[in-house]
């Protein structure tokens, strides 16, 4: 978990340098993936993972559409030098500091992680269970049903021939 955590902080740390919007778009995709395994990891299944990961996809989809229409012809450039210097700098430094923690740090006291990591798990998915148990499902159900006439929606409202996208 502290991996993942490492890479989400590089890949944030990163997205600050980004100056193109595919590359932004690309990083935020990454940091995506990164955030969705590690809430994969607090539950017990990848359900609420794999629903937030198909929302930033549509969102971004939605944003890369819209990007292509208004930039198209935007050349990339890679960042210069000094800037990938840096990042890999921090990148390096953060690895030293998960795989090589000083002297101070190691003084800490240390407890049993895997009975707190049951008991945090424990603790998360009791409210989960109580929303899809009998009094509460039907605002689930409703909210599915919500969910998808909206989607019907949209489909309806973005027609090719009278939707709102701009069409060269």
């Amino acid at each position: 978990m502290e991996h993942l955590l490492l890479m989400n902080w590089v890949t944030s740390s990163t997205f600050l340098f980004m100056k193109h919007p595919l590359a932004m778009g690309g990083m935020l995709l990454i940091q995506t993936i990164i955030s969705t395994l590690f809430t994969g990891m607090l539950f017990t299944n990848f359900w609420f993972s794999y629903i937030l990961f198909l929302i930033m996809i549509g969102g971004m989809l939605i944003m890369f559409m819209y990007m292509t229409s208004v930039a198209s012809n935007e050349k990339f450039q890679i960042p210069n030098l000094p800037t990938m210097i840096l990042i890999t700098f921090i990148s390096a430094m953060g690895l030293m500091l998960v795989f090589f923690p000083d002297k101070t740090m190691s003084s800490l006291p240390l407890t049993n992680m895997s009975t707190e990591a049951l008991n945090f798990k424990a603790t998360f998915m009791k409210p989960i269970t109580k929303f899809f148990n009998l009094p509460n499902f039907l605002f689930s159900i409703a909210l599915m049903v919500y969910m998808l006439l909206t989607l019907i929606a949209v489909v309806k409202i973005t027609d090719k021939k009278m939707g709102p996208l701009r069409q060269k």
